[in-house]
This record gives C-alpha cells, structure tokens and sequence, in this order.
C-alpha cells in the first residue's frame, strides 16, 4: 500500500519504526532546504513486515499540470524496516508507478546514501541508478590510534601545529555563530562556489534550533587571542556522523584549522561512542579534485556515492524537454536545465 506523509509529526514517528536514517532523511532537514515552491513528502509503501520510506520534494513543472519529485542536498534514498528475501520488487515498482503516474508525476531524482542498508536493493527494479563519485569515510569503530596512523604524515603535521596555536570549543552564543556564518560566507566567496551554497542566516540559525537535528558547530580560536578564525558543523544520527558545512578565515590557512575541526569531530565522535561512520563527503564533482583529495588524506576508506533518476511517462517527459539546452544533456530532468 501507497500513502504520503506531509507532516512532521507523522514523518517523525515514521522514522521511529525504520531500520536506519540519515539526518537528511528528516522532515526538518526537508523543511530548511524547501524554496517557495517545494513541499516535503514522504512517500511510504506497507507490505507484511516491510516498510518503506521515500522523502522527496514535491514540485510543481511551470506552466504545466505536472510535477516532479527530487532530493533534498546531500545523502538520500530510501529508508526501510524489514527487507527480506521474498520482498516482492516487481510489485513495489507497479504500485510505486501507478501512485507516480495518479499524482501527475514526471520524473524522480535522488542522490542515495552510502551508509543505509539495502537501498539498492528497493529501486533494482525502478528507474536507473548510476555511480558519480565516491565519499571519504573515517571508520570510528576503529581505535583513535589506528584512525590516525591512516592520516597522511602532512596533516599529522598540520594538526600537531594547529593545536599549539589552536583551542576547539561548542558555539554557545548567538554572536558565536554568527561569526561563523560570516567566515563560511567569506570562504564561499574565496573558493567561487555556486550560488546554491550561499544559505540564508536563517537556514543555520533553524538548525541549530531544531530538535531533531543533532547539530554540533565547533570553532577554532586562537589561543592568545581568543579570535575565532574557523568553524564546521557536524550532524549526528544514529550511528553517523556527517560533516557538514564548514569555513576559515583567509589569513590563517597556513594553521589547516578545518583539518583541526575534523581531527577534533573525529575525537569526540569516537569517544562518545554509538558510532559507525564519519562521512568527509565528496569532491566537487570530478574523480579526482583538490577537495577529493583533501578528504582522503584522513583516510583511505570510500564508498560509492550514487544518484538514482526515474521518468514515469517518457512522452510527456521528452516534449518538456523538446526545447531544453543542447549543452546540458547530462542534467535531469533535462526539461529544468534551462531554468
């Protein structure tokens, strides 16, 4: 059975009765990355023992009677409770569509998540999942010891000198964080990201606040000074840790202070205990970038990161797409690259 789930009551309580989730499973997370125009839903599929849930945002196609459905940014996919062997896939997929094809829904994008179960498995039989990078995973149920002998010797260095200049600490105080936020913009603005990474203060303030989201925002500080030149935030859930956002000050790169913020993470996480995966996340989108190869110099352990694209109605999916940019016939939908 097919049924939807818009509230975050209900989208709560369903993520009590899965296996596993990620933070960005949540309707919160959902909530803070919705523009004007998308709405959080949760598709969710009951069969016996099994269940299974599918958090997207619902759009509406401009000046069409159409919607689209993709994922939040970030590590996605689908969620479940009790995936066994006799798991009917071809009668998942029929149902699934059929929902698909009455809600007036084109096409579904997600990007999945390399740290939840089985979620190749679910989609075997909808859409098409293809590999597009890989993420860099610091294994916490490793001692500290051995996490760091998979340092490279550099950032041993560069860690060792950034905490004899160096503090760590929790953000505790509104103007803490807003520091923070100025760094991370000033850090966007150095690195000449896409405008898609310039989130409002807003979005990092309901973060914090949320109750949902175990949000750590750790800063750097110089010791004689106290000034706060370096801050990252980390989400904790379930046995994942993911590293989030993070940014420093220009004038003291020399210190790695980002580097010092994961070692710390990476301390913390594995002292607190309960946890299986510190996620560094990806490069910028190549195989093999500076961002790529910064991540994997903490640690040699990846995993595939993949997306996974389904059009319902190829007919209606190919005339919105009729006058799409030649040049961007990678993108999907192809029908929102010119957008």
């Amino acid at each position: 059975m097919i049924a939807s789930i818009t509230t975050k009551t209900q989208w709560d309580l369903f993520l009590k009765q899965v296996d596993s989730y990620d933070f960005y499973h949540t309707y919160d997370y959902h909530e803070l990355c919705a523009k004007p125009d998308e709405h959080p839903i949760l598709i969710t599929y009951t069969s016996k023992d099994t269940l299974i849930g599918l958090p997207f945002l619902l759009r509406d196609i401009p000046d069409t009677s159409f919607k689209d459905m993709t994922s939040v940014y970030g590590y996605v996919g689908p969620i479940l409770k009790t995936l066994d062997k006799n798991f009917d896939h071809l009668l998942f997929a029929k149902d699934f569509n059929t929902y698909l094809k009455d809600q007036n829904i084109i096409s579904v994008f997600s990007r999945l998540n390399p740290f939840v179960d089985n979620q190749f498995d679910i989609l075997q039989s909808i859409g098409e999942i293809k590999r597009v990078g890989q993420v860099v995973n610091i294994n916490l149920n490793s001692s500290l010891e051995i996490q760091r002998q998979n340092y490279q010797r550099r950032i041993k260095t560069q860690i060792n000198k950034a905490r004899r200049f160096c503090k760590v600490s929790n953000a505790s105080t509104k103007e803490e964080m807003s520091e923070f936020i100025k760094i991370y913009y000033e850090n966007m603005d150095r690195v000449q990201a896409n405008n898609s990474y310039y989130f409002d203060t807003d979005y990092f303030f309901r973060f914090l606040d949320s109750d949902t989201l175990d949000t750590s925002l750790l800063l750097v500080k110089l010791i004689d000074t106290n000034e706060i030149i370096a801050g990252a935030m980390f989400i904790k859930t379930n046995n994942i840790v993911q590293y989030h956002l993070s940014g420093s000050k220009e004038g003291y790169l020399d210190i790695a202070p980002v580097k010092l913020l994961i070692d710390e993470m990476r301390i913390r996480a594995t002292e607190e205990g309960g946890y299986n995966y510190f996620n560094l996340g990806g490069g910028y989108g190549s195989q093999n970038d500076s961002l790529l190869r910064f991540k994997l110099s903490f640690s040699k352990q990846v995993h595939k990161f993949c997306i996974w694209k389904h059009i319902v109605d190829t007919e209606i999916y190919n005339e919105l797409s009729y006058n799409s940019e030649e040049t961007e016939k990678d993108y999907f939908p192809r029908y929102r690259s010119s957008n």
